[in-house]
Formats: C-alpha cells, structure tokens, sequence
C-alpha cells in the first residue's frame, strides 16, 4: 500500500530489535501512526534494522533516503548490550582494585534471591583473579588520601594485562564514590601507558557506596562496550550514509533516550534497553485512559516484561540484576520471566507439564513456523485451541500450520503426561499465563500494591491473548489493549523523553542536616544534568530536572526514594513514613532517619501529538467469520465469532465470547467480557471478574 500521501513530515521512527522480530513504528507529524515487522537476524541486529526501514519506505513509495531524510527522531532500542552478556561473548577485562581488595568482585554480598537455595553456584565472574590486579593507593571513609597512587604498581598491571591479552580496563578503587582522584589519575596512567585501550572508572558511572556494587557495575560496562560502541558507531554510521540527517538516539535501562556519544561512556546503560521503552508507551496509555494506576505485561516471543505505574509515575530501581550481575545504574523497575509465545512446554521425567524457561527464538521457532522445530511452544497450543489458525500472520512474515502444532503437543506432551491433545494444550496456557500472573504480584502485592485496583495493559505480540485470563485471576476490573500492542516498545521508544541521571551517596542524619545543606547537594546533581543536556545542544529552557533524597533508618540495607521539590524537612520526612508504611506495613517512627543518597532526573519532552478520531460511531458491528475455538471455562470448543480490527471505530463495541484479529495480535474475549473502542483506535474490555474475597 502506498501511504506516501498519507504521510506528514517531519516523523519520528523508533525501532525494537526483539527475539524474533524486529518492529518498527513511524508518527508523523500529525500523529498517524504506521507499523511494520521483519524478522530479527540475531547474528547481525543491524541487518534486521535496515530490513523493517526498507520495508517502511515501500509501503510508503519512498526511497529509504526520503524516509530517513524526514525523519525528525530516530529512537533505537539495543538489545546487543544485553546479548553480549546473555551470550557470555563480552571483552576480556582487566580490574584495577585498591591493594588488599582483590577478591571482592567474587565474594559478592554473600546473599542469594533464594534464601532456601544453598546449591544453585552464582553465575562466573566476569574477571578471573588473575587479572584482577591490586594498585597500591587509599582513600579513607572520609574521601582524604591516604597513600599516593603507586605509579610503579600500575605499570606492572598494564604489562600483566597487555601479556594477556585483556581487551578493556575497569577502575574501581575503595571509596572512590566520595573522591575519584585516584581512579582518575589512574586511569590517565594506563592510557599514557597503553594508547588506544578502553579504560571506565566507578566514580565516572556510579558514585555510590558499596564497593562490590560499583566494582560489578564498572566491570558490567567495560565488558559489553568493545561490541556495543563498535556496532552503534557502524549503524548510526550506515544510516547517515542511507540519509538519516540527525543522530541516532539510544532507549537506556532508565527509559529515557540519550546520543550514541554520551552512551560510549556508558554502555551498561542499555542492558535493559528494548523493554524499558514499554515505560513510555505506559504513560501514553495512563493518559488515553485518564488514569495513573497500571500494570503492564508486555507478552513477545521469549518473555514477558511487567511494569507498574502509579501516581507518582513508572516505578524506577536505582540497581538491578542482570542475569545474575549487578547493575547499579538507574533503570524502569522492570520484572521479566520466560514466558512468551516461543515458550517451550515439555513434560519431565515423572510425567509432570512444565513451561520455559527456555523458547523456541527467532530461528527456527514455534513447531507451526515449519522451520525444523520439534519442541511445541505457547503459541502451538493457542492454534491447536482455535485461538489462531493455520495461515499467514504478522503481515505474512509467518506461516502457522496447525497439523506440526497437533503432532508436536500429541507426542510430546499429551503421550508422556496421559492426556488428549486439547487437554495438553490447555494445560500449556494455563501453566504459563500462571507464570505471568506471579510475576505481576512481584511488582505489585510484594511492594504493597492490591493488582486488583490497576488496570492491566496488555501488550506485546501475545500480550492480548493473556491479559483477560490474567487480569481476572488478578481481581482487574478491566483490560487495556493498545492499537499498538504488537510493536509496544517501538511506540515507547517513538514517545520517550530525553533522559539524564546523576545519582550520588551522601551520608548524614537527616535530622541535623540543614535545608541549605540539602538544597546545595540536590542542585549540584542537577547542574550535572543540565550540563550534560546543553553539550549536547538542547535549550536551557527545554531542561527540567526532578529531585529525590534517598532515605533510611539506621541500620537498615535498603532506601527509600521520596522526591522532593521545594524542600520542608517535615513534609519529607511525612512521605518518607508513607511510602515506608506502603512497604513494610509499619514505620520506626519520626527519629533515626538518615539520608544515604540523591538522585536528579533531568528530563527534555520530546513532544507526541496523538491522532483521535472525532466522530464517535454507534452501530452493530458484524463478524468477519466464525470458527470453533477452545474456552476453559465450558472446557469444550464453541462456535465463536471473530472480529477484524480493521473495521473496528471508535464508539464500536464487541461481546465475548469472541476473538479481535490484527496484523500483530490477538484479542481474546472470555465470556461476560464487553470491549469498547476509544478515539485513538485502543481496546478497552471491561471484565466481570469479582475482586479479592468477594463472589460474583
């Protein structure tokens, strides 16, 4: 279809390189908004990139330099950060550590997720002892020096690591996040040394206390930035040399976009790259809806990403694991599980039905692709239900053959565990859409939020299939589908903000500290933002910055994050015990409150204009077709309608029992179910699940 005079320019194009596919979503400047898909190449992502771009600009009969030559922003989500650590393909690092310190990497903190498992071994260090080399220096408690840099110890280091063959340095010396004089004089010894290598400093990217933290998140870095800078250097490279006329902008963990530049110092920055744009694309949703409280489950090929907004905005995380590593970095608090569309389900050794946490990937995929996979997934039994059926889907980047489906679940599944082929498949969905139904009490009923008063926001490609049997187990009251389900963060990264964070510790009794005091430490952590916007061209008016204090009692391990605006230490110190309160179910009272930290947020609003329908449509909507399709609840099939988005306007509603198809995704309506269409196209369905405790 040719869209070219459809089109408004200038547009913004934001690009998510998942598992299997890679999705692409165009606005333009009057807020219209195209999608496209092309498969995922995991062994060249940049491949992938240019395949869905070329895709766009045919289907909009431009050449691929007037698509890119209009674009305005152009926002990409890195997974090869994440890849490069799952992989286990990072550089060979060398750590500088102060004298006496060389072990604390592997120590770790000595705790476990699991407190009950005492067997499962951590995951490997990223650096072995023998090239985790000690530097003669010291900085005391009180960031004074202590001993000089030894320049000597650090030449014989250098050595050590050039004989073999150490790829990138990492700097993390004892109490460098009060004074980094030390790692920076270091780290100019080792260049002086050693011309050309790639040298990171803890105090560079994380000022706080915990030497294990900032030696794990440094060396995080140092070990995914010889492929991450290299291969965002050649794309943003290849895409001026296609006709991109601004720079590329990169999604971070912390749901903001920032310029390859800034991202060369601080690759670890996009570990969490592609899913923390679904925070964005959150926040449109709480707008589009009218309200703040919101749990999103973005549903792809291998995983699901849960989010919960409130009204204090997407719940953050000043540190995070990653596969096992530390990242103590500011990220969108985000709680992934293994439980996608690709999700492969097999039975165990004593007959039991397991999901995960392993999937089908891009290649070769679901049994029903026909790509030589033997392992039957989520999405082979939702076409053995009904729910999909054989045929071309996602634009027909796929084919689904439910004959493979039927085969793989019969000898693999239903054979094994004593059950017929339907009975096995439904044992499938339900085993995984439990998986996602604990993940959404993660980050809502252990952080003391009731999932029963949010709406939940389903997205992703199989987001829609899940959401109305898990928001119901959860007590929801409704379900939100956006028009952009299937290429959720690709929208998010479309609408996000340019983001910059400055996280510092700083330790004191709160009570005896001064509001000057606090006033003083809070703005000189919002210079830094401000700074690092305008070198990179943004207007001085176009900043704002938001401010937090990190707050605890004595002797506690973790802190609270309160913001705080104009500064009165009472109304602090009051949200300070509420959100403790929210937490824990109690407080330890007004006294023995410290302050550990502070964090500002500088933020510069990138601006999205939302395309609306204005004309409200009442009429009966007819279905397309009918087709037999498995409901738990009868536990039999039932000749179901099934409707196309395509003819669905605003104003328009549909009754479940019934299914919703699109180019992207799958609508799935359980009976007693009703879904509205708002004015930008979304799906909203309204559910009769009782809450909590009470009966229907």
């Amino acid at each position: 279809m040719n869209e070219q005079a459809n089109l408004s320019a200038p547009w913004r194009i934001g690009i998510d390189i998942g598992g299997t596919f890679t999705d692409l979503v165009l606005i333009d400047a009057k807020g219209v908004l195209w999608q496209y898909k092309a498969s995922t190449t995991p062994q060249d992502p940049s491949q992938g990139v240019m395949d869905v771009l070329r895709l766009a600009a045919d289907a909009a009969g431009l050449p691929l330099e007037g698509l890119l030559g209009n674009c305005s922003h152009f926002v990409h989500g890195s997974t090869i950060a994440t890849n490069t650590l799952l992989e286990g393909k990072g550089a060979k690092v060398g750590l500088l550590v102060t004298e006496g310190f060389r072990d604390s990497l592997e120590i770790r903190r000595g705790m476990r997720s699991d407190v009950w498992d005492h067997r499962t071994p951590f995951p490997p260090v990223l650096v072995p002892r023998s090239l985790r080399l000690p530097i003669r220096e010291r900085i005391d408690r009180n960031g004074e020096p202590r001993i000089p840099l030894d320049h000597e110890s650090v030449r014989r280091a250098v050595v050590e690591m050039q004989s073999r063959g150490v790829e990138a340095v990492a700097i993390a010396f004892l109490n460098s996040f009060l004074n980094g004089e030390h790692e920076h004089e270091c780290k100019a010894a080792v260049r002086d040394l050693w011309p050309g290598v790639l040298v990171y400093t803890s105090s560079d990217i994380v000022r706080k206390i915990g030497e294990y933290e900032r030696s794990s998140t440094v060396v995080l870095n140092a070990y995914v930035a010889p492929r991450v800078v290299p291969y965002l250097r050649r794309l943003e490279l290849r895409l001026r040399e296609s006709g991109l006329k601004r720079p590329l902008l990169l999604m971070q963990s912390n749901g903001g976009v920032v310029s390859v530049q800034q991202v060369e110092h601080r690759p670890a920055s996009l570990l969490l790259s592609g899913p923390s744009a679904g925070a964005s694309a959150l926040m449109v949703c709480a707008n589009a809806l009218g309200i703040q409280n919101l749990i999103s489950i973005e549903i792809g090929g291998t995983s699901c990403d849960v989010i919960l907004a409130d009204e204090t905005g997407v719940a953050m995380s000043n540190s995070t694991d990653v596969n096992g590593y530390h990242l103590a970095l500011p990220a969108v608090d985000i709680h992934t599980v293994s439980a996608g569309g690709g999700t492969i389900a097999r039975c165990d050794h004593g007959g039991m039905l397991r999901t995960g946490p392993d999937g089908a990937g891009a290649f070769p995929g679901p049994v029903c692709y026909g790509r030589g996979g033997t392992d039957p997934t989520v999405t082979d039994a939702q076409l053995v239900l009904g729910r999909l059926q054989s045929g071309r889907y996602g634009g027909g980047l796929i084919a689904l053959d439910k004959d493979l489906a039927e085969k793989a679940i019969e000898s693999r599944i239903a054979a094994p565990a004593g059950l017929n082929t339907v009975r096995a498949a439904a044992g499938i969905i339900r085993l995984m859409e439990q998986e996602v139904v604990h993940a959404v009490e993660k980050v809502s009923v252990e952080r003391g939020f009731d999932p029963s008063r949010f709406t939940l926001v389903a997205a992703g490609g199989a987001g829609a299939m899940h959401g109305a049997s898990v928001a119901s187990a959860l007590g929801c009251r409704a379900v939100f589908v956006p028009r952009v389900a299937g290429v959720f963060c690709a929208f998010g990264m479309c609408t996000a903000d340019a983001r910059q964070d400055a996280v510092k510790s700083w330790l004191r009794p709160f009570a005896a500290t001064s509001v000057d005091e606090i006033d003083e430490f809070l703005d000189t952590l919002a210079g830094e933002c401000r700074a690092r916007f305008l070198s990179e061209g943004f207007a001085a008016h176009a900043i704002v910055v938001e401010r937090a204090l990190e707050l605890q009692y004595k002797g506690q391990q973790s802190s609270v994050s309160v913001p705080v605006g104009h500064i009165e230490k009472e109304a602090i110190r009051a949200a300070f015990l509420q959100q403790f309160r929210r937490l824990y179910g109690h407080d330890q009272g007004q006294d023995g409150i410290y302050i550990t930290g502070g964090r500002a947020t500088g933020l510069v609003r990138l601006g999205f204009t939302e395309h609306k329908s204005k004309q409200r449509m009442k009429r009966k909507v007819q279905a397309s077709e009918f087709r037999r399709v498995y409901w738990d609840d009868i536990d039999e099939f039932k000749e179901t309608p099934i409707f196309s988005s395509d003819v669905l306007e605003y104003g328009d509603t549909v009754d479940g029992p019934a299914l919703v198809e699109s180019t992207t995704t799958t609508v799935i309506l359980p009976e007693g179910s009703r879904l509205e269409v708002d004015c930008a196209s979304n799906f909203l369905i309204h559910l009769n699940s009782p809450l909590p405790g009470e009966t229907s």
